[in-house]
């Protein structure tokens, strides 16, 4: 069986991804960010050209239901591309929903989540490729526990990798303890996001020793301590026998945040002197073909 990550576009064979942004999106939209949703077609496409005329092979979405996905838009936008996208199924923090979206899911979520990886999202025949939930600021939360043991029954019956937003890059040991020590998950089937927004590198060893994934997603948000510290925490992580653990991302959540291109006309080349034209490559091509692909 030859391992295949789940595009809007069908299967793609894992050594076909090529350089990827292990989180990023095209689309979101949230009652946090009033005024700053993404929702434009022409404008996500502009930015796929670019990621992709830099030699970018790969986004994967990380939306979850009910924030504006645009599932419809994306088999368009990856032919014209040239781009693989990969689409998330699962659910963000409560407060990005109204109540009454919250009741219309919350007793059916591993329901939910397995139907659009397996038969598709909506009436789109367009299958998921990942699970995205979300954790709580240094700790977990009511919601975050349910819907973390709705993506892990979702991944037990499927499969698909489990991705995890980490607010403020806080509380990534609690999710291991959940979804890893109680419901069993394998922690290879884990990224752990945002780590780069909270720099302490003991909980990023601790976290790779778990056997996680590590996402380093989220460059130019100076305030986040994203950019300057990023470089040390990787080869530190790298130092350790982790390599094969780390990933990046753009993770473009507003119009104005640089995301995608950025990635690599910026912050890959600011890497490449740090940690050598090796690593990256693994961190930006072998690394996310063995997470995505299931």
């Amino acid at each position: 069986m030859v391992s295949a990550a789940h595009t809007v576009l069908g299967e793609v064979a894992a050594d076909r991804l090529g350089v990827v942004d292990a989180h990023d999106h095209l689309f979101i939209r949230s009652p946090r960010l009033p005024g700053q949703e993404m929702d434009d077609v022409a404008d996500a496409a502009a930015r796929l050209a670019a990621f992709g005329s830099l030699g970018g092979a790969t986004v994967v979405q990380w939306t979850p239901y009910g924030m504006g996905r645009r599932i419809a838009e994306l088999p368009a936008l990856s032919r014209e591309s040239g781009v693989h996208i990969i689409a998330a199924t699962g659910l963000h923090q409560a407060a990005h929903y109204t109540d009454a979206l919250l009741a219309s899911v919350r007793d059916r979520l591993a329901e939910l989540f397995i139907s659009e990886l397996t038969d598709g999202i909506g009436e789109t025949g367009v299958r998921a490729g990942l699970i995205k939930v979300a954790g709580g600021f240094h700790g977990l939360d009511e919601h975050a526990v349910l819907t973390l043991r709705g993506a892990a029954e979702a991944h037990r019956r499927t499969g698909a990798p489990i991705a995890v937003h980490l607010e403020l890059g806080t509380g990534a040991l609690d999710v291991l303890d959940l979804v890893c020590g109680e419901l069993g998950v394998a922690p290879r089937s884990v990224i752990l996001g945002h780590l780069n927004r909270s720099p302490d590198f003991a909980v990023h060893r601790l976290a790779a020793e778990a056997g996680a994934n590590l996402a380093f997603d989220g460059p130019s948000r100076a305030n986040h301590a994203t950019d300057w510290r990023m470089p040390d925490a990787l080869r530190a992580l790298a130092d350790a026998g982790f390599a094969d653990r780390l990933l990046l991302g753009g993770d473009t959540v507003t119009p104005d945040t640089p995301g995608m291109p950025h990635l690599l006309r910026r912050v890959a080349p600011r890497l490449e002197l740090d940690l050598g034209k090796a690593l990256l490559e693994q961190i930006l091509i072998t690394n996310p073909a063995r997470v995505y692909a299931w």
